[in-house]
């Protein structure tokens, strides 16, 4: 009882910690580093882990991708300056 009421108190901690942003590495360490088993850590983060999956939502739609073909006539081709002649040059005024 109370090292299920532990292992809740520590879903949640990783829940709202991993909604925020949190690496999951990050608080592993961090937890362990607080004295936490890190057994019980391992098995809370497999907990809130499974449990955001199942509350991601599914995407079926496929991404609609666009694309454009341009002719060769309608892209100029613009010669860059390299670097080196930009700044021979600034120093030649």
């Amino acid at each position: 009882m109370v090292q299920n009421t532990y292992r809740e108190k520590l879903v949640e901690y990783l829940r709202k910690n991993l909604k925020k942003g949190y690496p999951v590495e990050t608080l592993r360490i961090a937890l362990v580093n607080q004295g936490y088993s890190r057994q019980i850590v391992d098995e809370a983060l497999k907990v809130v882990i499974n449990q955001m999956a199942l509350d991601a939502p599914v995407i079926n739609d496929k991404p609609q991708i666009e694309h454009e073909v341009i002719a060769e006539e309608q892209a100029p081709v613009v010669q860059k300056k390299s670097a080196w002649k930009k700044l021979v040059e600034f120093f030649q005024r």
